[in-house]
């Protein structure tokens, strides 16, 4: 999860469908607003191009039960099916990290430890960044159906690969500092935009030491 820049005014199709008994939050202008504002990422497994995309509201309507959220452009999400799946718990009914309006690397630390997701905490005691951390691992890891273990697998695996991209231009950069190609390369890896962008970055700032050309390409907001 990464920090998104919501682009505003908001879609004019929700203040019409807002007025009407039976209106829809997911016409086509709301479509196209959020697949170009989240570079058609999921916001919470951050997996990119997706083929089933779902329009995720933050705070949850239950069913219209609290329509100002229904509508509402800031509590609308572009995430992927399998999250959006995962996310529709009681667990998660309360808030989360809004990635539109904070910087969740300021709050969570994203690793890949061999085939296990760990996302650490900057303050065990908050609860919301304790749900959102709960959240991004279970998207990664939950196998209580067939479909779900494999789309989690299927996340976990697509990680590995983007992963070890990384790890073979750093040894590249290593092995030729001077090189602008290998440097433009990893620069693109680390933005925000690409896929799994936030266990890249928190990677790549974990070795400051290593890398202390690349900080200034992960720097926090």
């Amino acid at each position: 999860m990464v920090k998104v820049e919501r682009s505003f005014p908001a879609p004019k199709s929700l203040a019409e469908e807002a007025e009407k008994a039976t209106g829809k939050y997911d016409k086509q202008d709301v479509i196209e607003q959020l697949k170009r504002d989240f570079h058609n990422k999921c916001y919470i497994c951050e997996m990119k191009e997706l083929q089933d995309p779902n329009v995720e509201h933050l705070l949850p309507h239950k069913n219209g039960r609290y329509p100002e959220r229904k509508f509402d452009w800031e509590n609308l999400f572009w995430s992927c099916g399998h999250c959006n799946g995962i996310k529709n718990n009681n667990k998660y009914d309360e808030e989360i990290i809004d990635c539109c309006k904070q910087d969740p690397e300021r709050y969570l630390h994203f690793h890949l430890i061999e085939n296990t997701i760990v996302i650490d905490v900057s303050d065990k005691k908050d609860e919301i960044q304790n749900r959102t951390a709960l959240l991004i691992m279970e998207v990664f890891s939950v196998k209580n159906t067939g479909m779900r273990t494999y789309t989690s697998d299927e996340r976990l695996r697509l990680l590995q690969k983007e992963m070890n991209i990384l790890y073979q231009q750093l040894k590249k950069l290593h092995n030729n500092p001077d090189s602008k190609v290998i440097l433009r390369t990893i620069c693109s890896l680390l933005r925000r935009e690409s896929a799994f962008a936030a266990f890249k970055r928190c990677y790549v700032r974990k070795y400051a030491d290593k890398y202390p050309q690349l900080q200034k390409y992960v720097c926090l907001d």
